[in-house]
């Protein structure tokens, strides 16, 4: 029989963005579109960046582990869509820690810190010489209504944008911000297509300005080319020259990511966007459509852009974004977070699950001015290892307060106008028991999930039927929660469909 441990609260976790992984783009002709399938998806017009996982790191070769958290949940509504309109999942599609961190948590809050992290360890379901070890993060609560925000929309109104699962989703979720916005706050609002069209130059939110600004999003159509480069350049420009000092400073994308003129290659919107990252101004990147999206582009200026990257599928996806997470969403109150990981010789290996493309090097974790990512207010965040103890620690000769690991945490706390870098150092030790907490288990699910879902290599022994079996027993934690309900859904039609065994 295992030995039943426990992890004690450790400290924090920050957020962060680092760099990407070459974008495949399915150009080889390999078609992951189901037979009967949508056209838009069958024909293969898509792309996502390449995700290779990360393997197993023997302690005695590479103790430490270094990454970046951030609070990405475009995978999440990206796989829903798939499985809902019963298309075969791409596998580069699926990245883990975003289909975790799509949901809240119970994480233990911070009291004065930007955000505060509780951990615990427990059997892992589809290996069973292994342990699953859970870092809980939650940010501070920020109020924006604390604070004026200068919002800078830009909005894709080319061809492709054409529909109400495109544009339509755009228009319904900037109105239902725009009802949420005091009267200090002023909104711009910018288009491209085959050309870049300022609509609204800061325009205050008093009650009557709210109608106009919402009849000028109403009234936005869809034709022609895109030419999202000129369009972040006319976007960050009305940002800078509204810019307002010690205020809330953001361009909001929402795009299909179908860049087809002017600036249109990964590399180079990733210079521009690294350098318009540097002025002060956050972005945050929603995208839409399914069949010529460019999961690549937008990803890549979420992560290099100081921003978060979602995506919506559904209206109910839009308000979820726009209304319930606003502060999330538009506040950033941790900046250039970054995680260090040092396990013991209790730990005989280790493999982070998901942050594939987030994992840095010791030197970007000890150099202060590295870029990284950020996370917005009140909100919850995960990190999950799967990690072998060592036979000596299986032994039963090593006490309950044995360590695991070493956690160091660097971020810049920006909740007020004077940033300032912080750390924070903690163990990791083991206690006598498991804690049963409903939140690890449902994680568990999710992770399990997404194996299954990307065919992972590391899947193990994991099946839909487990899965579903460990749902069943979580059902009253999942009842109180509409999107967790949702998901219990959603496994059951994944394991009805054919294409995902």
């Amino acid at each position: 029989m295992k030995k039943k441990i426990a992890l004690i609260s450790v400290s924090l976790i920050g957020a962060a963005c680092v760099g990407l992984c070459a974008c495949s783009g399915y150009d080889n002709g390999d078609n992951w579109g189901a037979p009967n399938a949508p056209n838009d998806f069958a024909a293969g017009n898509y792309d996502y960046n390449s995700v290779i996982e990360n393997g197993f790191k023997t302690v005695d070769d590479e103790p430490s582990s270094y990454f970046s958290l951030d609070r990405n949940t475009a995978t999440y509504s990206l796989v829903r869509r798939q499985i809902n309109k019963g298309m075969q999942i791409a596998p580069d599609s699926v990245r883990i820690e975003e289909m975790i961190n799509y949901f809240g948590y119970d994480f233990a809050a911070p009291a004065d810190k930007a955000v505060e992290v509780s951990s615990y360890i427990a059997p892992c379901p589809w290996n069973e010489e292994n342990y699953l070890m859970l870092a809980g993060v939650k940010t501070a609560e920020y109020n924006l209504e604390n604070e004026n925000c200068n919002y800078v929309f830009l909005i894709d109104v080319s061809g492709s944008m054409g529909g109400e699962d495109r544009i339509g989703l755009a228009k319904h979720g900037i109105c239902k911000l725009v009802d949420g916005l005091g009267a200090n706050d002023v909104v711009s609002l910018v288009t491209y297509a085959s050309g870049v069209k300022t609509v609204l130059d800061g325009k205050e939110c008093t009650a009557d300005n709210k109608t106009a600004i919402k009849n000028a999003v109403n009234g936005l159509v869809a034709k022609g080319a895109t030419n999202g480069g000129d369009g972040l350049e006319r976007a960050y420009g009305l940002a800078q020259n509204r810019f307002i000092a010690g205020g809330n400073n953001r361009v909001i994308l929402i795009s299909d990511g179908d860049f087809n003129v002017g600036m249109t290659s990964q590399s180079a919107l990733k210079e521009f966007i690294q350098e318009k990252a540097e002025s002060g101004i956050y972005l945050s990147v929603l995208g839409v459509g399914m069949g010529n999206t460019r999961d690549t582009i937008l990803e890549t200026l979420a992560t290099c852009g100081n921003g978060n990257y979602a995506y919506l599928d559904n209206r109910t996806e839009a308000e979820k974004v726009f209304v319930k997470e606003l502060y999330g969403t538009l506040k950033t109150v941790a900046k250039d977070a970054k995680a260090g990981v040092t396990f013991t010789e209790n730990v005989e290996k280790y493999r982070l699950i998901g942050y594939d493309t987030k994992i840095i090097s010791s030197d970007d974790f000890d150099d202060e001015t590295a870029d990284a990512g950020e996370i917005g207010s009140n909100l919850c965040v995960a990190a999950l290892y799967e990690v072998k103890l060592t036979e000596f620690y299986m032994s039963d000769e090593v006490g309950a307060d044995a360590k695991l690991a070493d956690i160091e945490i660097r971020y810049k706390d920006v909740r007020t106008a004077e940033e300032f870098s912080d750390s924070v150092k903690s163990e990791v030790c083991l206690e006598a028991s498991l804690s049963d907490n409903e939140d690890f288990k449902f994680i568990t699910c999710v992770a399990e999930f997404g194996l299954l879902l990307r065919q992972s290599a590391y899947k193990g022994n994991a099946s839909f039927e487990n899965v579903k079996s460990r749902l069943e027993d979580l059902s009253s934690y999942t009842a109180a929660d509409p999107l967790k309900r949702e998901f219990v859904s959603l496994v059951g039609a994944a394991a009805a469909n054919p294409y995902y065994r």
